[in-house]
């Protein structure tokens, strides 16, 4: 039961991690200066550094967030 515990927080955890980058990089695509949503694509630690700068809170906390679920994950799973 623990191994489906820590696989589906992997699984989920990287799935909020790739939604939340793309909605960060649409969401600095609507907002100037737009060169930023092509950087933050290519360099994904500037995108939610530039969402919070922006006022998008829950864009740029979610990818950290999922970040650190990850991290706790892939060592659970290590043992």
């Amino acid at each position: 039961m623990a191994d489906v515990v820590v696989v589906l927080a992997l699984a989920l955890s990287t799935a909020t991690m790739l939604t939340a980058h793309a909605a960060t990089v649409y969401g600095l695509a609507l907002r100037p200066p737009r060169w930023r949503a092509l950087a933050a694509l290519v360099a994904p630690p500037l995108g939610p550094y530039w969402a919070w700068r922006e006022g998008m809170r829950l864009r740029s906390a979610a990818p950290i967030v999922a970040l650190c679920v990850y991290v706790v994950a892939r060592l659970v799973a290590r043992r």
